[in-house]
C-alpha cells in the first residue's frame, strides 16, 4: 500500500512539475511505477509489481476478448446467415467473495454477446446468457480458465 501511495505521489509530482492533465498524471504514474521498480530496495520486498503485471495481463486479455467478440457479433449482423446459438448456462463458481463475483459478472456482461443474469442464493451458481453456445462446455470452460482464473489471481 505505501509504494501506491509512493507511486501515486510521484504521479502528481511529475503533473505539478508539467502542465496538470490527466494524460500528465497517467504518465507520472507510469514513470513512477518504473522509477520505483527500478529501486532494488523497493521491487524486492514489495508484491505491487506482481499485481502490476497481473492488472495488466487481465487487461490485455479482456481487450483482446473485447475485439473478438464484437467481431464475431459485427460479422454475424453484417452477413445474412445468423449463426447465433443462444442459451442460458449454468456457470460453477470458485469466487467466493461478493467483490469477486460481482468483478466476475461485470467483465462478462461488458464482454459483447454474454450477459450474467443472475448468482444462485448459495452464491456458487452464475448463471449467463451465452449468444453464441453451440458447445455450452466450451464457453464455461472459456469464463473459468479466462476470466474467473484471472480475476481470483488478481484480487487474492
Amino acid at each position: 500500500m505505501r509504494t501506491l501511495l509512493g507511486n501515486l505521489a510521484l504521479a502528481v509530482g511529475w503533473a505539478a512539475i508539467t502542465h496538470f492533465s490527466v494524460a500528465n498524471l497517467l504518465v507520472g504514474f507510469v514513470l513512477g511505477y518504473l522509477i520505483l521498480w527500478a529501486s532494488p530496495s523497493v521491487a524486492q520486498r514489495n508484491t505491487y509489481f506482481l499485481r502490476g503485471r497481473q492488472l495488466a495481463g487481465f487487461a490485455l486479455f479482456f481487450l483482446q476478448d473485447l475485439v473478438r467478440s464484437t467481431l464475431r457479433i459485427s460479422h454475424d449482423v453484417l452477413t445474412p446467415a445468423h449463426r447465433m446459438t443462444p442459451a442460458v448456462l449454468a456457470i460453477p463458481l470458485d469466487a467466493r467473495t461478493d467483490g469477486e463475483i460481482t468483478f466476475l459478472a461485470l467483465v462478462v456482461s461488458l464482454s459483447p454477446g454474454t450477459l450474467a443474469l443472475d448468482v444462485s442464493s448459495d452464491r456458487r451458481v452464475l448463471y449467463i446468457h451465452a449468444m453464441y453456445a453451440a458447445d455450452p462446455e466450451a464457453v464455461r470452460r472459456g469464463i473459468k480458465q479466462g476470466f474467473e482464473r484471472r480475476i481470483l489471481e488478481l484480487l487474492r
